[in-house]
């Protein structure tokens, strides 16, 4: 533990020594200089110094860390840029198409989650599907296909959200209308997410969205679990984390103790399920978890594992999707109205052809998440000395990262107009019947709109994640209007761990609709 503390004072005093010897700003004047670096427009890139690299103006930048990062790369050329870190630590950002298509497609078996990811999530995330690679990857993504047919999607729509809807979410949300409630819609999404998520893919109802809203030790735990350890990233240096885990002080201590709440819930899920499977449970229609314990591979901690990569999948990505979504729709109420009589056309289908139809909910679910896209960056690790297609060379350890929120924001691939609110963008006209526009839904390149990622690592539960956002949209745009309750002029923070989120949650007042007739049943 003595060779490990001086390594830890060493890393610290390289910067002090070195902001001495060039006169950088005092402790006294640093607040004032980060305020100055983070309000300046970016007009060049940062300034590289020895040693510390760019890290005084990521230090400076770092609470809107994702924005500052996106406009430098849309100033770099060719949109990448070879960021320089502690100690000649080498970072590739990349918002150029034609790479992401490299590392996701053409030279997929290059860029892998990779040794330095693993480390720093595999206390929360084990060897769950997001946090390896081959032939362990491969096993979890043929088995979790299987819940992602027709007749599943069809069965998740009609029966898990539509319930979820129908006896809790519309009862929660008339209640606070008739009653001038302010609510967490942050909260609120996440919670119907949560429950959606364990009942389609674990065979469990947490019943976590009920009137009470009360607090959950486990969704409290996986909160910090996820913010922590995507902090990790974020140190001058791995070692700094890792005294603090060996020592148990810090961060790393609170760490430790969500972990230790989420691996028991996780595991309480898998051994409640293996109980059900040996007393005789029918594996038809199986759920996601049944399928992996009578797959062969029943060892309890890899379960675990599978567990709670998959309840960050579908309880925080379609949450934050659909939170940023209704921020936009209170700022553009005529796309709520066009959302409005599409779902009232299309009310008569069943329920799963309903929202399977709806073009223009899908075009302004997908115009929201190229504004504020649910995982805002994505990295991978370079397993062999590769050159890039815009010819910037990358060597064997390093990292790379695509920025997704980057990539929705360029004007080279959005236009003049891309920082407007525009569903139209992904929409054709298809023609008129009476007083219906008929539209068609046009995809984008999936390396331009790597939202879902793409290639090998397309995220498999994309449909599913649709079909169960524009259920949510229609159904509450037709009965309720959901309005912002900040004080007038504040615009909510756009922040990112693992997954994106609106800084402090996003609190609402809910109306109901005069013309939905909805009301409250006393």
């Amino acid at each position: 533990m003595s060779i490990q503390l001086l390594a830890f004072f060493f890393l610290f005093s390289l910067p002090a020594i070195f902001f001495f010897l060039f006169k950088a700003p005092s402790p006294a004047n640093f607040k004032k200089k980060k305020k100055e670096l983070s309000s300046l427009p970016m007009k060049a890139l940062p300034k590289s110094y020895p040693l510390i690299g760019s890290y005084l103006e990521f230090i400076a930048n770092y609470d809107r860390r994702v924005q500052w990062l996106s406009d430098v790369i849309q100033i770099s050329p060719a949109n990448t840029y070879v960021f320089h870190r502690f100690l000649g630590q080498r970072i590739v950002l990349t918002g150029n198409p034609a790479v992401v298509q490299h590392i996701l497609k053409t030279r997929f078996p290059v860029y892998q989650k990779g040794k330095s990811s693993r480390e720093t999530l595999t206390d929360f995330l084990g060897n769950g599907i997001f946090n390896t690679d081959g032939d362990t990857w491969k096993f979890q993504r043929q088995v979790a296909s299987h819940i992602f047919n027709t007749r599943s999607l069809r069965k998740f729509v009609e029966q898990v959200v539509d319930t979820e809807l129908n006896d809790r979410l519309i009862p929660i949300l008339a209640t606070a209308a008739a009653q001038n409630q302010i609510l967490d819609f942050q909260d609120i999404l996440q919670r119907f997410a949560f429950d959606n998520i364990c009942k389609i893919a674990f065979g469990f109802d947490p019943e976590y969205l009920s009137p009470s809203l009360g607090q959950s030790k486990f969704a409290l735990a996986f909160d910090a679990a996820t913010e922590i350890s995507s902090g990790r990233a974020s140190y001058i240096h791995p070692l700094i984390w890792r005294i603090q885990k060996l020592l148990d002080i810090g961060s790393e201590k609170r760490l430790r103790l969500a972990i230790s709440e989420v691996r028991d819930f996780a595991k309480n899920i898998v051994r409640d399920k293996k109980r059900q499977l040996a007393e005789g449970a029918s594996l038809e229609s199986a759920d996601l978890l049944s399928r992996f314990l009578s797959s062969g591979h029943s060892d309890e901690d890899f379960v675990t594992d599978i567990v709670i990569s998959f309840i960050l999948a579908g309880k925080d990505t379609t949450s934050a999707a659909l939170t940023w979504f209704f921020w936009l729709i209170w700022k553009h109420p005529e796309v709520g109205k066009k959302i409005m009589k599409e779902a009232s056309e299309k009310s008569e289908a069943p329920v799963y052809d309903e929202v399977k139809d709806m073009a223009y909910t899908h075009a302004a679910l997908s115009e929201s998440m190229r504004l504020y896209p649910p995982v805002p960056l994505d990295g991978k690790e370079v397993v062999a000395d590769d050159v890039l297609p815009d010819g910037t060379i990358v060597k064997k350890g390093m990292r790379l990262t695509y920025h997704v929120y980057a990539m929705g924001r360029m004007e080279t691939l959005w236009g003049s107009d891309w920082a407007e609110y525009k569903p139209e963008r992904w929409l054709e006209r298809e023609g008129s019947s009476g007083d219906s526009e008929k539209w068609r839904y046009v995809t984008r390149d999936p390396f331009s709109y790597p939202v879902f990622q793409a290639g090998p690592r397309v995220c498999l539960g994309k449909e599913m994640a649709y079909l169960q956002m524009k259920r949510v949209v229609g159904a509450i745009l037709t009965r309720f209007t959901v309005v912002p309750s900040m004080p007038e002029g504040t615009e909510p923070q756009f922040v990112s761990f693992l997954t994106s989120k609106m800084k402090g949650g996003f609190p609402v007042k809910i109306h109901s609709s005069p013309e939905s007739g909805f009301h409250v049943c006393n």
